[in-house]
């Protein structure tokens, strides 16, 4: 198996990539011929988890989200990002009904849906009370936020986070375990799409470096009982489903010798 859920006595280890809709990716993870409806079957043969970007662009249809059930395992999990339609609405002044018709679609997922992503734009400034408004409305589930204004990263909203148990995404690299508001960690290994192609299905860039210093990272919040869930991005080395492998067989050694010293 390419990818990897980890489990162990410690927390869970959900581990792929950002979106599965790629033709390139026909010949080193799918097989040749395989059409693009059938993608998402391919790539939940093999890999267990994803985080959905098109729902950023788009409330998914009831019809989309049936799809992606029938297409993939009882264990698989998908991750999705919030629409734009709410998250990037100025001062958060979006209209609820698209929170509504987003939240109820998903549902359709059952156990199958993972963490729900809120990605703020840079141009939003710190706005507590919008953005405490906006959280009062979640229903109760999974939930990250992405913050590209330095402004947000203030102790009243740490403070809130915390409170509903929600996570602050880490970006390219994770904190280290000082560093979270909720029992569970996402991390998105974006990369950057300034040096990396992304459309060529290989790996352009060497990240074991980086990748072996985010892996004891990453041991150390399962060590301290917390799910951790992490993807890559076509932009990060050029080929999502070997950095997930790579990393995956880095925190799994880390896990071996733990075990062997406590032996």
């Amino acid at each position: 198996m390419t990818g990897s859920y980890l489990r162990s006595a410690r927390g869970n280890l959900h581990l792929e990539t950002m979106g599965w809709s790629y033709p390139f990716w026909v010949g080193p993870l799918y097989p040749k011929g395989t059409k693009q409806e059938n993608y998402l079957r391919e790539y939940s043969k093999k890999l267990t988890t994803v985080e959905v970007d098109s729902s950023f662009y788009r409330i998914p249809s009831q019809e989309t989200v049936i799809e992606w059930t029938n297409q993939t395992p009882e264990d698989f999990i998908f991750a999705l990002k919030f629409p734009q339609s709410i998250t990037h609405k100025p001062k958060l002044s979006f209209d609820p009904s698209k929170l509504e018709a987003f939240m109820e679609n998903i549902q359709l997922l059952g156990s199958k849906l993972g963490p729900l992503l809120l990605q703020f734009p840079p141009n939003l400034k710190l706005d507590y009370e919008a953005f405490r408004k906006l959280v009062d409305l979640l229903p109760e589930g999974l939930y990250a936020v992405e913050f590209r204004n330095r402004s947000w990263l203030a102790e009243e909203i740490f403070s809130l986070l915390s409170d509903r148990n929600i996570a602050l995404s880490a970006v390219n690299k994770p904190w280290g375990t000082g560093e979270t508001t909720a029992d569970f960690v996402y991390i998105r290994m974006e990369g950057d799409r300034n040096t990396v192609n992304g459309e060529l299905g290989i790996i352009e860039k060497d990240k074991s470096t980086e990748n072996l210093e985010i892996a004891p990272l990453i041991s150390a919040y399962l060590d301290n009982n917390l799910d951790v869930f992490c993807y890559f991005s076509k932009y990060y080395s050029g080929y999502p489903p070997g950095d997930a492998a790579q990393l995956d067989s880095y925190v799994r050694r880390l896990e071996r010798v733990e075990q062997d010293h406590v032996c």
